[in-house]
C-alpha cells in the first residue's frame, strides 16, 4: 500500500517537473492528498460553465470556487477564490468573475479551470505546513491558520518526520494551546485528527526530499475532525548537496586524537617574539603538555631549545595533531604534507579564507583534507585549550584552570571572553574550543566528543549558524540524557523566510526554527553570552532536583516580590504551602513577617532565624528546591549569612539530602565576598539581582526535564 502511494507521488511528481513547474495545482495536490490521507473536502475540476454548475449541484450546498492556473500561486491574491457560492445562477457568475480577475492578475497564465470544492463547517482555522530549512532539512510546522497566520506568527516547528505523540505535543506548544482545547463555551477540536495532518504531512516531506514546501492553510479543525480547505506544494528547483558524514566511533577515535593527543607539531614555529608560531610554541612548552612538541620552519634548526624540521614530513613518530601558524596561501601545500604523514587533525589558526570570499581556497583545503582523511578544525581561529592534558594550543593568553566546563565559540573574540569569564570566576573548565570557520569538525563532532568525555559535565557553545543541523540535534539528544547543553545561537533573523513561497515557509524564520528544534533537541539556550557562561558555571555546581516544589525565603519583603516574578518568568512553580509547613514556618519568622510563599521572615532577624528557615526547608521533602533572598543588615552581616547557609547546606548533603540552592545577595561591597563564598561551596549565589540565580536555576530544571529526571517536555 505505502509502495502503491509513493509510485502515484512519484508520477505525479515528474510529471509536474517535465513541465518545467517547481508548484502543483489544486487538483494536483488533492492527488497527493489522497495518497498520504491527508482528509480533504470532497472537489472537482470544473473546465467550463456547465460543469461547474453541475459539480456545485451535486454537493448539494455552497461551495467554494477557487481558479486552477499552474501560473497563479496565491489564488487570494489574484481574486480567484469566492466563497459560499449556492444556486445554479450565482455559480455561473462566480466562474466568470474567478476567471476575469485571473485575466487581469496576470494575463498570460494558464487556466485550467474552476475547482469547485465544498464548502467546510465552521471550525477553528489552523495551518499545517512543511519547509526545507538549510540548516535543519525537512522541517513540519503547526500553528494558528486563516489569513491571519502571517501576522499572529503563532507557530511551532519540528523536525520531519514526527511520531504521532510529537505532533500531538505541537498542539500545546502554541501561545493559543487553549483555544485549541475549548473556551468561553466552544467545543476543543479533535486533537488526534489534527495531528495525524501533521503526521502525514511530515511524512510525505521525508519521502520526497524535493518538495521544498507544503501548506494546508486552513485546516478546519473542528470537535469532529480537521479537514485541509487547500493544499498547496512547491518543488525545490535545485538539489540538496549531501554533507559528507561520519560514524560516531570515526569522530571519537579523531577527536580522542585531537583532544587527547601524544604529539603536536607546530607548522609555522618561531622563535621570533610577536609572531603566531612563537606564542604557540610558548603555551605549549609554558604550559606543561607533557606530549613531544615538534617545530616545524624550514628555515630554522632550533625553536626554544627543540629541535626543528623543515616539513612536518621530517617529524618522527606519529603525530597526533598538526597545528598550522602561517599564512593561509601557504596552508594548502603544508596540508598535502600532514596527509602524506597521516596526521589524523589539523588546527588551521590563520585567517584568509571564507570569511574574507576566499572560498576557492577553504574548498581546495577541505577537499584535500577529505582525501588524506584529516579532520580540520578551524581555519580562522584562536585554537584549543585541552586543560586536562595541559595542552594550551592557541596564540592567546594561557589558562590552566582544570574543572568540567567545556566551552566553544564560532568567534574568536567571545572565545576571549569565555577566557576572561573563566578566569575572573575561577571556572574550572575542561577545554575551550575555537571554531571559526567550520571547515569540517564543527558542533556535533565536539559534542559527540565531551558527551563521552569523563572530565566534561556540562558543555556551552555560542554559534553563529550549524552547518548540519540534524547532526547537532542527533548529537545533542544522545548528550542532553547525560549532561546539560547550553547554546547561545548569534543571529536572530528571519532572512530564510523572504523568498519563500507559502504561508509556511514565510513563517519559518531561522530563528524560529532554531528555537523550536534546539528546545526538541533537550538543549538549552542562552538568550545573551553573559547568560551562557553563567549557565555554564552554574549547572555543575547545582544538584539536579527531584521535584517542581520552589519555595523562596526571603529577608526583604522587595526582594521576594521580584524572586517570584522571576520564577514564573523561568517557567517554575512556586509551591502552594501546605498548612502543617505554613504553621511550621512561622514558628520561627516575627508576627510582622509573612509565611506563604515567599517566606519573608524580614530584615531584621538574627543569623538564628535565617538558618532555622533553611532547615526547614531543606528537611522538608515536599520542598524541591530553595530560593534565597538576603538584605544586608548589621544584625546578620553577609559573611555571617554566607557561613552560615553553607554550612546548613552542606550538613544536608552530607546526610544526602541534595537540593539545589540558589541566593540573591542584595546590600553593600561586601555581598559580592559572600557570593564567591557561597557559590564556592555549592550554593549558587549572586549580588545585586534577583532575576540570575532564577535564571540559572531555571536552566537547570530544562536540563532536568529534557533529561527525563523530572518528567515533563523541556
Amino acid at each position: 500500500m505505502a509502495e502503491d502511494r509513493m509510485l502515484r507521488v512519484r508520477a505525479l511528481l515528474d510529471s509536474v517537473r517535465g513541465d518545467g513547474r517547481t508548484a502543483l495545482t489544486a487538483p494536483e495536490g488533492k492527488v497527493i492528498a489522497d495518497a498520504y490521507g491527508i482528509a480533504v473536502p470532497g472537489e472537482e475540476l470544473a473546465r467550463d460553465v456547465e460543469e461547474a454548475v453541475a459539480y456545485a449541484a451535486r454537493f448539494g450546498g455552497p461551495v467554494v470556487m477557487k481558479i486552477v492556473s499552474p501560473d497563479i500561486l496565491h489564488k487570494t491574491d489574484a481574486g480567484g477564490v469566492i466563497v459560499g457560492v449556492e444556486g445554479a445562477s450565482d455559480v455561473r457568475a462566480a466562474f466568470h468573475r474567478i476567471v476575469e480577475n485571473a485575466r487581469a492578475y496576470d494575463a498570460g497564465a494558464r487556466v485550467e479551470g474552476v475547482q469547485i470544492q465544498e464548502l467546510l463547517p465552521k471550525g477553528q482555522e489552523v495551518i499545517v505546513g512543511a519547509v526545507t530549512d538549510p540548516t535543519f532539512g525537512k522541517v513540519v510546522a503547526f500553528g494558528l491558520g486563516g489569513v491571519l497566520v502571517e501576522v499572529l506568527k503563532d507557530v511551532t516547528f519540528r523536525l520531519a518526520p514526527v511520531e504521532a505523540d510529537e505532533a500531538l505535543s505541537m498542539l500545546d506548544s502554541i501561545r493559543a494551546a487553549e483555544i485549541l482545547r475549548g473556551v468561553r463555551g466552544q467545543a476543543g477540536v479533535d486533537r488526534w485528527a489534527v495531528a495525524e495532518q501533521i503526521r502525514r504531512v511530515s511524512q510525505l516531506v521525508a519521502d520526497f526530499p524535493e518538495i521544498a514546501e507544503v501548506d494546508l492553510n486552513p485546516v478546519i479543525a473542528t470537535a469532529e475532525g480537521a479537514i485541509a480547505a487547500d493544499i498547496r506544494v512547491i518543488l525545490s528547483d535545485t538539489p540538496v548537496k549531501a554533507r559528507r558524514r561520519y560514524t560516531r566511533a570515526e569522530i571519537l577515535t579523531s577527536m580522542r586524537r585531537l583532544m587527547e593527543p601524544r604529539s603536536v607539531a607546530v607548522i609555522g614555529a618561531s622563535n621570533e617574539q610577536g609572531k603566531i608560531g612563537n606564542s604557540v610554541m610558548r603555551n605549549l612548552v609554558d604550559g606543561g603538555f607533557a606530549g613531544d612538541i615538534h617545530p616545524v620552519n624550514p628555515r630554522a634548526d632550533d625553536i626554544l631549545g627543540r629541535k626543528a624540521y623543515k616539513s612536518v614530513t621530517d617529524v618522527p613518530g606519529e603525530v597526533d595533531v598538526a597545528v598550522f601558524a602561517i599564512p593561509a596561501k601557504f596552508v594548502a601545500s603544508a596540508l598535502e604534507e600532514v596527509g602524506r604523514k597521516n596526521i589524523p587533525n589539523a588546527v588551521l589558526i590563520p585567517s584568509g579564507f571564507a570569511e574574507t570570499g576566499e572560498h576557492a581556497l577553504q574548498d581546495e583545503i577541505v577537499a584535500i583534507a577529505e582525501r588524506y582523511g584529516v579532520r580540520l578544525l578551524g581555519p580562522n581561529i584562536y585554537g584549543y585549550y585541552s586543560t586536562w592534558q595541559d595542552l594550551c594550543a592557541t596564540f592567546c593568553t594561557p589558562y590552566d584552570v582544570k574543572g568540567g566546563v567545556a566551552l566553544t565559540s564560532q568567534s574568536g573574540g567571545i572565545g576571549m571572553a569565555i577566557l576572561g569569564f573563566a578566569r575572573t570566576t575561577k571556572t574550572g573548565v575542561s577545554a575551550i574550543v575555537g571554531l571559526g570557520n567550520k571547515s569540517d569538525l564543527d558542533e556535533d563532532d565536539l559534542l559527540t566528543w565531551f558527551g563521552e568525555d569523563p572530565h566534561t559535565d556540562c558543555i556551552a557553545m555560542h554559534l553563529e549558524d550549524l552547518k548540519d543541523g540534524r547532526a547537532f540535534v542527533e548529537a545533542a539528544r544522545a548528550t542532553v540524557p547525560k549532561k546539560p547543553v547550553v547554546v547561545l545561537k548569534a543571529g536572530r533573523t528571519a532572512a530564510g523566510a523572504k523568498a519563500a513561497g507559502s504561508h509556511t515557509g514565510a513563517l519559518a524564520g531561522d530563528d524560529a526554527v532554531y528555537d523550536d528544534i534546539l528546545r526538541q533537541a533537550g538543549v538549552i539556550r542562552a538568550p545573551g553570552l553573559n547568560d551562557m557562561l553563567e549557565y555554564a558555571r552554574a549547572l555543575p555546581v547545582l544538584p539536579t532536583p527531584k521535584g517542581d516544589n520552589i519555595v523562596i525565603i526571603t529577608g526583604a519583603g522587595g526582594s521576594g516580590v521580584l524572586l517570584s516574578d522571576a520564577v514564573t518568568d523561568n517557567g517554575l512553580t512556586l509551591m502552594e504551602i501546605p498548612p502543617d509547613l505554613d504553621t511550621a514556618f512561622r514558628a520561627f519568622i516575627p508576627p510582622f513577617g509573612a509565611a506563604g510563599n515567599p517566606v519573608d521572615i524580614t530584615g531584621g532577624e538574627p543569623p538564628s532565624t535565617y538558618e532555622a528557615t533553611l532547615r526547614l526547608g531543606l528537611e522538608d521533602p515536599r520542598i524541591h528546591a530553595l530560593v534565597l533572598g538576603y538584605w544586608h543588615t548589621i544584625v546578620t552581616p553577609p559573611m555571617v549569612f554566607a557561613e552560615l547557609t553553607a554550612r546548613v547546606v552542606g550538613e544536608f548533603r552530607e546526610r544526602g539530602v541534595e537540593k539545589p540552592v540558589v541566593a540573591s545577595l542584595a546590600g553593600d561591597v561586601e555581598v559580592e565576598e559572600a557570593c564567591q563564598y557561597l557559590y564556592e561551596r555549592g550554593v549558587v549565589a549572586y549580588p545585586y539581582t534577583t532575576e540570575q540565580p532564577v535564571a540559572v536555576l531555571g536552566a537547570k530544571y530544562r536540563w532536568a526535564r529534557a533529561a527525563g529526571l523530572l518528567g515533563g517536555g523541556s
